[in-house]
């Protein structure tokens, strides 16, 4: 049945019904449509678009999970502050009126399954004021200045390694204490006992016996201690030649690993390929294979940004709308003389004119608007999107 034509009666009607709120329940997130029935619910569910996005999601559902629990926490913040700067209110308040807004993100689709959850997680961060009554959750705004917010942030960030130490250093202690109850194991434990004699019985003891096994077991200790060492000192040579390399200790292993993991975060945060590079109105080419052949390779722009790592991606070819992370995309190099937009670096945003392409080195040298050249590789810029 094809849609109502436009100034109907029918198409009135679709128009009222479409601007009030619908039932949750025929609501789907990732598709962001709401459905007025049961039997249109259950068609969409069957659709070819929502099925793409299904196998979206479960490529990577974490992140997904978290951009929508990062949006639901924005949209109640932010009315919260508006509205509410350093006053308390009611929780359930506050998200009457974001709820009230149509495309507002479900908490249904976050991390947080109830309301109360959610405000405890805004009390734990320091975000806001929380306290329960029996009325239910009060919240109070706690507004923080830019410097305030960046100290925050700096102290958690030394807590949590701090923590991170302690915990390796407590669980290195744990194990020596296991491994030294399992050594006692073996030596057999003596219990005092009280001691029994008569009145007129004088007690003697014999020290001689003991002495003289003290001092055969220190002349066996000094008489082995230099040839237990040269041992000692051949074993750990043939372990290390066998090897390759010197046996590390526990404390060592965890120095050496908590080094090598702060290599890596500042090598993340100095590289420039985990930084987001999607802008608007460029070209891009879809390369996930999930969405099928009538997807793949195809070439489309970008509409629009969802967010930092995520663009609304329309379809060259059959005008259809896909919200693609950019692990998903690629840039596209168009002819010589053409317009492109650079992605990263300092120049990053400006217009430029692509001069040459070196096919052997995978780059390409721009002409920017100030006259200088500057060569970058495929993946620094794309083509500019000109509407027809």
């Amino acid at each position: 049945m094809g849609k109502a034509e436009v100034g109907t009666p029918k198409w009135i009607g679709n128009r009222i019904k479409s601007k009030g709120l619908q039932k949750l329940r025929w609501f789907c997130q990732m598709c962001e449509k709401q459905c007025r029935d049961e039997n249109g619910f259950k068609c969409h569910m069957m659709s070819e678009s929502h099925q793409r996005q299904l196998l979206l999601f479960g490529e990577n559902p974490n992140s997904y999970l978290h951009d929508y629990s990062k949006q639901f926490e924005k949209g109640y913040t932010d009315i919260l502050k508006r509205q509410y700067p350093d006053k308390r209110v009611h929780a359930n308040v506050v998200y009457q009126q974001y709820i009230g807004y149509k495309e507002h993100v479900h908490m249904n689709s976050t991390c947080w399954v109830t309301l109360t959850s959610f405000i405890k997680h805004l009390g734990r961060t320091g975000k806001a004021v929380v306290d329960e009554t029996e009325k239910g959750w009060f919240v109070t705004w706690v507004e923080k200045d830019m410097e305030t917010q960046e100290r925050d942030k700096r102290l958690a960030k030394k807590d949590k390694l701090a923590k991170d130490d302690d915990e390796r250093l407590k669980e290195y202690i744990d194990m020596q204490i296991e491994k030294a109850k399992a050594e006692q194991k073996n030596i057999e434990e003596h219990e005092a006992t009280e001691l029994l004699k008569d009145e007129d019985e004088v007690v003697k003891l014999d020290l001689k016996i003991q002495e003289r096994k003290l001092k055969e077991e220190t002349k066996a200790e000094l008489k082995n201690i230099f040839k237990d060492a040269g041992r000692g000192e051949k074993k750990r040579t043939r372990d290390e030649e066998e090897n390759g390399k010197k046996k590390m200790s526990a404390l060592e292993e965890i120095m050496a690993e908590e080094k090598k993991r702060k290599k890596v975060e500042k090598v993340e945060e100095k590289g420039e390929t985990a930084a987001p590079w999607l802008r608007k109105n460029i070209v891009v080419k879809i390369v996930a294979k999930s969405l099928g052949d009538k997807y793949y390779k195809k070439k489309g722009f970008i509409k629009e940004l969802v967010d930092d790592y995520v663009g609304l991606v329309v379809v060259n070819d059959t005008g259809a709308k896909l919200k693609l992370d950019q692990e998903h995309l690629e840039t596209v190099i168009p002819q010589v003389g053409r317009d492109v937009v650079i992605l990263v670096g300092k120049h990053r945003g400006a217009t430029a004119v692509l001069r040459t392409i070196d096919t052997d080195k995978f780059s390409g040298v721009l002409k920017l608007d100030s006259g200088d050249k500057i060569t970058l590789p495929y993946e620094h810029f794309s083509k500019k999107y000109v509407p027809s």
